[in-house]
């Protein structure tokens, strides 16, 4: 894909501090990760929701309903999966800059795409919270019914199944839905992000 040329980058009039400032608190990105199934938009939104009572300004970006939009021409290869991830990126840098924190709930199954969302942003702008949950447990839970269609072989390229996932080398969080409550996860993440002042 050739990048677009006789473009001009253009610097707000307003910079991230002020909008920070205006908020009253700071903006980030809590990006969780994990196998289909491990409850990742689930504990994100109840997330969203606690941050949003407490007067927080975010926006949940959900991975399905991000492919009904922004990413509808991407398709589950390698090549596909990896687009995804960079313009979810790329989306989720926008909202840090608007003084917002940004939840996404996305399976993003390779490191080194993370690595590279971790990258487009400053330090202490990316937390990477791996919803970490046995394969067995999810494909119980199979709340979309795709664990089944995976290994009927009518769905290919299915993360867990038959493409790998990858779990984070050096997640800030680690939050376990198969032992514990969406409550207990939701606050589990509050606590850390208040012990870092993040909130």
């Amino acid at each position: 894909m050739a990048g677009a040329t006789n473009i001009t980058w253009h610097d707000s009039a307003i910079t991230k501090k002020e909008r920070r400032e205006q908020n009253g608190h700071q903006s980030f990105i809590l990006w969780f990760t994990g196998l289909s199934g491990s409850g990742k938009s689930t504990v994100a939104n109840a997330v969203a929701k606690a941050l949003f009572d407490r007067q927080i300004r975010n926006y949940v970006l959900d991975g399905d309903n991000i492919r009904f939009g922004l990413n509808k021409n991407l398709g589950f290869s390698e090549e596909d999966r990896k687009e995804n991830i960079r313009r979810i990126g790329e989306v989720a840098k926008l909202f840090v800059d608007a003084g917002q924190v940004v939840l996404t709930a996305f399976i993003s199954p390779f490191q080194e795409d993370r690595n590279q969302v971790r990258q487009l942003v400053e330090d202490n702008e990316f937390i990477e919270v791996y919803v970490k949950c046995p394969l067995e447990e999810c494909e119980k839970r199979d709340p979309k019914g795709l664990y089944q269609k995976a290994r009927k072989g009518e769905i290919r390229q299915f993360t867990g199944i038959d493409s790998p996932y990858e779990e984070p080398a050096a997640p800030e969080l680690v939050v376990e839905t198969n032992l514990h409550s969406v409550e207990e996860c939701v606050d589990q993440v509050i606590a850390y992000l208040e012990e870092r002042k993040f909130i």
